[in-house]
């Protein structure tokens, strides 16, 4: 974002929540930094500093606004969309990829010296890698601090710093107090969700379609590993350290978050999965506006306004779900992946669970569980799905193979579905693995890469839409009209599959 003093300026004075993550207010008078939408009276203009980034705003001392919390703002949706080297880099960083392995795993996971990387990251975000996961690293204490009772030492370590020492010097650069006093001003509030769980909110911008959201979901819920009921949406998820399980309720203004971790290490990494999972960092204010330009779409877009395109937590599991459901309805894919989940080893790991009591003692107990720290399990790894026997899949044989050939490709590492990958090569990737062509490709990219701006001319859910709203339904003619959704199509397909 283009950070213009006087455009920033009066986003600042109005208070307006749909720049909260785009840019950061620095008051130099005070020394601390904002989100725009902060509720403290407005600084003057001689006092005022705009940063693209939280952590551009620490690397020029300036202390996180304990009343407006910018840490928890929803992300700038520009990462999600950007598919250049700057977007796929946050994308990993906030994956946790820094802290696994270091700045050179994340320059070699993008194909550039650490030094032009740095250099790209200093010139957009006025921060390095390093500072960009430091600033990440100092809000998963934050969180760790206030909603558990672990201890200082297991808190530093779980949130990614090497030393006890750089946290406690962290947390109070950022937060302008030390780790002790942000727990005792928390102290009675730690919500009482059992052993290992961690209940949290996760912003985002308005408005948000959250029956569609969930209505889509359902309907695709796989037995076993999600279940959506009650308006909250659970899933087991594969993380860097075990198998954690979530539940998603969306709420008026954020979405409650409970996290059961087998390691809580993996905390980023879950709340940047949930996140990308739910479109939470989507700018729905933009989106609709480009779609509603479309006299065709407009109705549908003031009837439900915030409709989001459901991503991926596993970009394998949805290139499997993509390819199962070639052709076939819903409901049938949804029965072939529930037989080949059933025949797939159940992951089985230690979990290191914490008890999250109000009395400020942490206990630890070793529990070896069976797929996960609940009741439902991750998907597959692809590993196991490419071991399994030919009787496991229960499809015809060229979908098996393609399944399989897919597996070996994202287990010896030639194809990268990870957030952070280069969607042009990963498409190319894709369409050259056999039984892959542009519909799955396209499927794959809309919902595990993020592409917001993927068109499905040739679906016949998107052709009954796009006629159900006199618009043209063959492939050709629908794709040179969607010129006009760019770069939004992804979210136009959404609403057509609705209108279907």
């Amino acid at each position: 974002m283009d950070l213009d003093f006087e455009r920033c300026y009066r986003a600042v004075d109005s208070r307006d929540q749909r720049f909260d993550g785009w840019f950061y207010t620095g008051v130099t008078s005070t020394g601390i930094y904002c989100r725009p939408s902060c509720p403290a009276t407005t600084p003057k203009r001689q006092n005022v500093r705009f940063f693209p980034s939280a952590a551009a705003a620490q690397g020029a001392g300036l202390r996180a606004c304990r009343r407006c919390r910018p840490d928890a703002a929803p992300g700038s949706p520009q990462w999600d969309v950007r598919a250049d080297v700057v977007g796929r880099a946050m994308r990993l960083i906030a994956d946790g990829v820094v802290d696994r392995d270091g700045v050179p795993g994340l320059a070699s996971r993008l194909g550039y010296t650490e030094r032009h990387l740095h250099r790209m990251l200093r010139t957009e975000l006025g921060a390095g890698p390093l500072a960009l996961a430091r600033a990440q690293r100092a809000q998963t204490a934050r969180i760790l601090i206030e909603t558990t009772a672990l201890g200082m030492a297991e808190v530093a370590f779980a949130a990614g710093f090497g030393s006890v020492r750089q946290f406690n010097d962290t947390v109070r650069e950022v937060y302008g107090v030390p780790p002790t006093q942000l727990r005792e001003a928390r102290r009675g509030r730690v919500p009482a969700g059992g052993a290992g769980t961690i209940t949290l909110r996760l912003a985002y911008r308005p408005p948000l379609h959250a029956v569609a959201l969930l209505d889509f979901l359902a309907l695709r819920a796989l037995p076993g590993v999600e279940d959506v009921r009650d308006g909250t949406y659970r899933r087991g998820l594969r993380l860097p350290h075990g198998v954690a399980e979530v539940a998603l309720t969306p709420a008026d203004g954020h979405v409650s978050a409970t996290l059961r971790l087998a390691d809580m290490r993996d905390l980023a990494p879950a709340v940047a999965r949930c996140r990308r999972l739910l479109d939470l960092d989507a700018d729905p204010v933009a989106v609709d506006a480009t779609l509603a330009a479309d006299p065709a779409l407009a109705p549908a877009v003031a009837a439900e306004p915030g409709i989001r395109v459901p991503r991926s937590v596993d970009g394998f599991e949805m290139a499997v779900r993509a390819i199962v459901g070639q052709q076939v309805s819903v409901a049938a894919a949804r029965t072939t992946l529930t037989r080949l989940i059933a025949a797939a080893p159940t992951a089985t790991h230690v979990d290191h669970e914490v008890v999250a009591g109000n009395d400020g003692v942490s206990g630890q107990q070793l529990h070896d569980h069976r797929g996960g720290v609940g009741a439902l399990r991750g998907f597959p790894s692809a590993d196991e799905v490419a071991e399994l026997p030919d009787e496991a899949f229960r499809m015809p044989a060229g979908r098996r193979e393609t399944i399989r050939g897919l597996a070996r490709a994202v287990a010896d590492g030639s194809l990268d579905l990870a957030p952070g990958g280069d969607r042009e090569e990963t498409v190319r990737r894709l369409v050259a693995l056999p039984g892959i062509g542009a519909w799955t490709a396209g499927y794959v990219a809309m919902r595990a890469l993020g592409d917001p701006d993927v068109l499905l001319p040739t679906d016949l859910a998107v052709r009954r839409g796009a006629a159900a709203l006199g618009l043209p339904d063959d492939p050709t003619t629908l794709n040179a009209y969607a010129d006009r959704w760019r770069p939004w199509r992804s979210y136009a397909v959404i609403r057509l599959w609705r209108t279907a």
